[in-house]
């Protein structure tokens, strides 16, 4: 009998794996690349072994680990604070039910044109910064509003190109300093002030650019590109963890999966 029902599944039944395989997609997204995914992944496996536990009517084992899983709730929201905080972001400012969501959705293939156009001119753009050693901080919004860091400086409507990012990051123009915020092909915002990550250790030769881009980068979906102007490295921060690059092919095909996300 108890197999039969188990087969006999109903609208709601499915209806509630669907909605935990949506829920477990994007915590996936949140912690991908980063330590908190090793945890996540530990915690799921104990999950699975109470559940067993409980199925065998292991009743010892089966109540040690339920205490565990109950007593350790505030535990991982210490732990997961940061990925909670974004969840909760992305949540409260996806733009899934706008009309400009909907619209991106129906001009999927246009869309995906224009975004590798405009990481191309970027990347090209870092990479001649990069031999001239001038200091560049790239903000390129997702799914997260940037309207909050997009106060703190010069709004702006303009279509992103390489000689534009040369007018802006030229070293004597008055709007180098701080970030450039791109959303959807367009340069909204230049001298843009983030917030400065000092929980995250990097190595003491990397400045206020890098602790920016991880900043904006913890607190959203953002990625952040940073040339720096001591070396001129070109860094590339997802999610609070940087990669440094020195071929910049392999940058640009990067960039371009997790925008695809």
């Amino acid at each position: 009998m108890d197999s039969i029902n188990f087969l006999n599944l109903g609208f709601l039944d499915i209806l509630d794996i669907v909605l935990v395989a949506v829920l477990l997609f994007y915590i996936y997204k949140l912690i991908r690349g980063t330590a908190a995914i090793n945890i996540f992944i530990g915690i799921a496996i104990i999950y699975l072994i109470w559940k067993l536990t409980q199925a065998l009517e292991m009743e010892l084992l089966s109540d040690i680990l339920g205490k565990f899983l109950g007593g350790g709730f505030i535990a991982l929201i210490i732990v997961f604070q940061q990925e909670i905080r974004k969840f909760l972001l992305m949540i409260g400012s996806t733009n899934i039910a706008s009309k400009k969501g909907i619209l991106k959705r129906f001009n999927f293939f246009k869309s995906e044109i224009i975004a590798s156009n405009h990481i191309d001119q970027i990347i090209s753009f870092c990479d001649e910064m990069a031999t001239i050693k001038t200091g560049v901080l790239i903000v390129i919004g997702r799914n997260n509003s940037l309207e909050i860091v997009k106060l703190t400086g010069d709004p702006m409507h303009i279509e992103i190109n390489k000689p534009i990012l040369k007018s802006i990051f030229y070293k004597n123009s008055p709007l180098h300093d701080g970030a450039i915020l791109v959303e959807d092909n367009i340069i909204t915002a230049t001298r843009v002030i983030l917030p400065i990550e000092n929980t995250i250790e990097i190595p003491s030769h990397f400045g206020l650019r890098h602790r920016a881009g991880l900043g904006i980068t913890t607190r959203t979906d953002a990625l952040a590109i940073v040339v720096s102007e001591e070396t001129g490295q070109i860094s590339y921060i997802n999610n609070g963890a940087f990669i440094l690059f020195e071929d910049t092919d392999d940058l640009i095909d990067i960039i371009k999966e997790d925008l695809a996300y």
